[in-house]
């Protein structure tokens, strides 16, 4: 006769019960909000559409739009495809509309596109395929616009690199509205939180001020260059993330999808190139800071600003307490995934 487990010992071994409770878990962590069925955002209006266009407010003013939201499913979308892709850029292009000074993302489809570990460029089969797409989602009663386009940054941070600002550009010239959102699936494993940006250019000509510079963020030493070249040649825009009650069950299979990948991969495992390099790069970091005070001397006699040298020693330990957060979270989720499977042997 098979005897009852002692309460404490019991675990629930359902997988639906253990998804839908990470998939929650995961909601939380990412600050996504359930919205009313009525809610405006969910509904399209061609005349709304056209009268904006004929309007175009964002000619007039640089930082027109101020904040892009993203339905949960969409976001799952470009999560499953960035990880698909692995250390290799993907791109595809994102579905919604207009509300006033609110960019709206209700869906996203992956595109064509061959991409390398530094860089992912649309050619003209990814044209092609996207024309096909907007065109034939007519037919489907999907009355959404081609709204902007995103792709990958593996490891290396949510910005604009020289080609992006080139693409994002060319869009604001001919497709507008339009927003480039970057996803870094690996620092996304990482941390548990979807590490995502929302950018647009500005206009040929237009220099911001020095206080509109955006919040600090990691950038790997072999990319500084390009990310400060071209980082005053457009801004980011504030990210919400949204879902109903109507889309919970496409929601959910997606999670299905994405869940197990999660679940069986070790972040201390399958990032340990990341890591490496993120402490490499560091103390590279380290060693320029240390070069430059050797050479010139570290006060004002010797003509160099203490408080600049200091920023930039900050901005190191900044960066190293990520790297510590990373290793942190990525030792948790060891534990927790011990626990359980462990739980159920006994």
């Amino acid at each position: 006769m098979e005897c009852d487990q002692p309460k404490e010992k019991r675990i629930n071994t359902d997988s639906s019960t253990n998804v839908s409770e990470e998939l929650k878990n995961w909601m939380r962590k990412n600050e996504i909000a359930t919205i009313p069925e009525s809610e405006m955002i969910l509904r399209y209006s061609e005349k709304e559409h056209r009268e904006l266009l004929g309007a175009s407010p964002w000619t007039k003013d640089p930082h027109y739009f101020k904040l892009c939201k993203i339905s949960a499913v969409a976001l799952l979308k470009m999560l499953i495809h960035a990880n698909s892709g692995g250390n290799i850029e993907v791109m595809g292009l994102m579905l919604g509309k207009i509300d006033e000074t609110t960019m709206i993302i209700h869906d996203v489809f992956a595109l064509p596109v061959e991409g390398t570990e530094t860089r992912v460029n649309a050619h003209t089969q990814a044209y092609e395929y996207m024309s096909k797409y907007v065109n034939d989602k007519q037919h489907v009663q999907r009355l959404e616009n081609a709204i902007g386009w995103y792709h990958s940054h593996p490891g290396y941070g949510c910005w604009l690199s020289g080609i992006d600002v080139g693409t994002q550009s060319l869009h604001q010239q001919f497709e507008e509205p339009y927003v480039a959102i970057v996803v870094d699936p690996v620092r996304t494993k990482s941390t548990g939180k979807v590490n995502i940006g929302a950018f647009r250019t500005f206009p040929k000509g237009y220099l911001p001020s020095h206080e509109e510079a955006a919040e600090y963020q990691s950038i790997p030493i072999e990319k500084i260059e390009d990310f400060g070249v071209h980082a005053n040649q457009y801004y980011q825009l504030d990210i919400e993330v949204f879902t109903t009650q109507t889309d919970q069950n496409m929601l959910k299979s997606l999670w299905n999808k994405y869940w197990p990948s999660t679940l069986s991969m070790s972040s201390l495992h399958d990032n340990r190139k990341y890591l490496t390099n993120s402490i490499n790069d560091v103390g590279a970091k380290i060693e320029l800071i240390a070069e430059k005070v050797s050479k010139q001397g570290y006060g004002s006699a010797a003509g160099v600003n203490p408080a600049a040298g200091m920023n930039k020693l900050n901005k190191v330990i900044v960066d190293a307490e990520k790297i510590f957060q990373e290793v942190q979270t990525g030792l948790h989720m060891q534990n927790l995934k011990r626990d359980i499977f462990s739980s159920f042997l006994h």
